[in-house]
């Protein structure tokens, strides 16, 4: 019995259009280096950007909003550039103390679009309508990170760092998009506000983006995520042929929301339930097993074997 059982059948993801998809090659850029945002366990990096200057609420008005999504939050630091807040009911036990995660927010600066390129500009698949335009509108930009999540457990770091960004999008108003620098995706912050996604599953939606690409000169194609390493779980990958790839990504959103529910419990050889006709279902195994990446970043990803719809060769 595979490791999708507790999931329903026809569970709301965000999938991908295929036909807006532009086809991206699949060769894995060897020359690039290893990416500081996607270290297991690393720092949570989101900027939220906005059309004018926004200039940094006052102290109080800083604390009175954190401390109300994230409980007790203590400043500290000079805060001439950041922000700087301890937030007490978040122990990161490290190796030699226990210790406050710390909030970090800078002060306005301006975007520079440019920065993001046109590899992560065309995965942008939950604002792809207004990609170009908050990119081109947006002139300001404030960052936001953490810092020793990492010494959080995976679902309660998951919890506070989504507390932390319904935070932000309150604080700052004049915020129209917030865009992962860990995972690429870009959101509008008004969905964010709407706070119709509760729990864990908050950063399946806001923080892990799943991807899409036509490998050119083939029928193949790889649907995988970025944002997981975060929480210490690999991200998925699917190298395929044959199959809708919206039902794809429907499945690597249901696998991935289930992984962070299960505190990660799959292990090289395990096998999941697969998909018939868009539906999970059990009668279907498809085997998991950890493999190089096929798409930049370099890293470890879970790669699922599809069965006869599978791709490619696996050590």
């Amino acid at each position: 019995m595979g490791l999708l059982d507790q999931l329903k059948n026809g569970k709301e993801k965000r999938a991908s259009e295929e036909e807006q998809h532009q086809e991206q090659p699949s060769q894995q850029d060897l020359s690039q280096k290893i990416d500081p945002t996607i270290r297991p366990g690393g720092v949570f990096m989101v900027q939220l950007l906005m059309k004018e200057k926004y200039e940094m609420p006052s102290n109080e008005r800083f604390t009175e909003i954190l401390s109300k999504h994230l409980g007790k939050v203590e400043q500290f630091g000079d805060r001439k550039l950041w922000g700087r807040f301890a937030a007490h009911d978040y122990i990161s036990e490290l190796k030699d103390a226990s210790v406050p995660v710390s909030l970090m927010i800078s002060g306005c600066d301006e975007f520079v679009p440019d920065a993001i390129d046109d590899f992560r500009r065309s995965q942008m698949w939950d604002c792809m309508n207004d990609r170009d335009r908050i990119l081109s509108e947006c002139k300001y930009q404030i960052l936001a990170t953490d810092t020793l999540g990492g010494g959080l457990p995976s679902k309660k770091r998951a919890n506070m760092l989504m507390d932390y960004l319904e935070a932000l999008v309150e604080l700052y108003p004049q915020c129209e998009a917030v865009y992962n620098l860990n995972s690429g995706k870009l959101i509008m912050a008004d969905d964010i506000r709407k706070k119709e996604i509760t729990g864990i599953d908050r950063f399946i939606r806001y923080a892990v983006n799943v991807r899409f690409f036509n490998i050119q000169g083939t029928e193949d194609k790889v649907v995988d995520t970025l944002g997981l390493s975060l929480l210490y779980i690999e991200d998925l990958q699917y190298h395929f042929h044959g199959m809708d790839p919206n039902w794809v990504v429907n499945h690597a959103y249901n696998l991935a929301s289930y992984l962070l529910d299960n505190d990660k419990p799959m292990k090289d050889g395990d096998t999941i339930d697969g998909i018939r006709n868009g539906m999970i279902v059990q009668d279907i195994q498809w085997k998991c097993q950890y493999e190089d990446a096929l798409i930049q970043p370099a890293r470890i990803v879970m790669d699922v074997c599809m069965g006869e719809y599978a791709a490619g060769s696996r050590g």
